[in-house]
């Protein structure tokens, strides 16, 4: 009897384990990709392969699933994951708005008029 309520016991660990392995990859997943192409306009000062209006588009999605979490509380998960890629975009949106306007102004001519 000893030996099965081990087992059980050591099971559930490792369910809840899994479950919270499983969960912290659904909240990071979606961040994955964004890291090299935040290395690659960072590194090359070139925005052209990033789509701002994608960050649009995914920044009102989860602030509309915020929204509704507050309405009707959902998977905890997926509240996280919502946190982490509205943070993700804030976070390439300022790259980019920086990189542009750091080629905005070298590349802007002056002129004096007198």
């Amino acid at each position: 009897m000893d030996l099965d309520m081990g087992i059980n016991e050591d099971m559930e660990r490792s369910w809840s384990l899994l479950s919270w392995v499983a969960s912290s990859v659904m909240v990071l997943g979606g961040v994955v990709p964004y890291v090299p192409q935040y290395l690659e306009i960072q590194h090359s000062s070139n925005t052209e392969g990033f789509s701002t209006r994608v960050c649009l588009v995914l920044l009102i999605a989860n602030i509309l699933r915020i929204f509704f979490w507050i309405g009707k509380q959902f998977e905890l998960t997926l509240l996280l994951q919502s946190v982490v890629m509205i943070l993700t975009m804030l976070v390439m949106l300022h790259l980019c708005c920086t990189v542009q306007s750091t080629i905005r102004v070298s590349t802007k001519q002056h002129r004096f008029t007198v």
